[in-house]
């Protein structure tokens, strides 16, 4: 585990006034390798990774290995948001398979404050996240051990729902409360959602479909980029 490039990326999130993160959920991955390449031409500046265990959320998508496989195919920030019931068991594994930034959910029956702790242990980034459902006041006690909030604009571990503008208001929040807070969207980021979530205070942008669905890669995520006014 690199703990000096998982810091350099950390602050490479920091940097930047706001990124994009493809969702490597939807990309092909019969040839990773391509798609990775792909997105670096078309000038991406970090990678998400969407892990869901079948149980904290009903899908099921990948584990370390392909985190490990990614990490081997680019050197820019990879974004981890563990959907998953016990995430103590496994952020080590993550961290040392290459992720760059780890994101657990306050919703697990796990003492979150424990877990966010090991994760900050390990030198990745810590992160949060919370579903639509559960209120901003609830976990603003766990954000001073954070380095980036999530509040999702969909439920957690389902494709294909309509952005919820809950989200919104737990942005501006945190943003307020914690200048210094990094934010995050998932969900339903499209050309039409994006602008509301930079206003509120997001400036990483995860992106699944508004992406793969298009025929450019460079095309699309210059689309997004200019939904934002940058």
């Amino acid at each position: 585990m690199d703990v000096s490039r998982q810091a350099e990326a950390v602050q490479k999130l920091r940097d930047e006034q706001a990124i994009i993160l493809p969702s490597l959920l939807q990309c092909d991955f019969g040839n990773l390798q391509r798609e990775i390449h792909s997105l670096e031409e078309a000038g991406v500046r970090g990678f998400h990774l969407d892990v869901m265990d079948g149980h904290f959320v009903p899908n099921l998508t990948y584990g370390m290995p392909i985190v490990e496989g990614v990490r081997k195919l680019t050197s820019l920030p990879i974004d981890v948001h563990l959907m998953i019931s016990e995430p103590a068991k496994y952020v080590r594994q993550f961290a040392d398979a290459g992720a760059d930034s780890l994101t657990v959910h306050a919703e697990i029956e796990q003492d979150t404050s424990e877990v966010l702790k090991m994760i900050r242990q390990l030198g990745v980034g810590v992160g949060l996240a919370i579903n639509p459902a559960t209120s901003f006041e609830s976990v603003e006690s766990l954000l001073p051990l954070c380095d980036l909030l999530l509040p999702m604009s969909v439920n957690a571990g389902f494709g294909g729902q309509q952005f919820n503008p809950v989200a919104l208001e737990k942005l501006r929040q945190a943003r307020h409360n914690f200048p210094d807070l990094l934010l995050e969207v998932d969900g339903g980021v499209n050309i039409g959602t994006i602008a509301d979530c930079y206003s509120a205070g997001a400036t990483l942008f995860v992106v699944g479909s508004a992406i793969f669905g298009q025929d450019d890669y460079r095309q699309a995520l210059e689309g997004l980029t200019a939904a934002i006014g940058l």
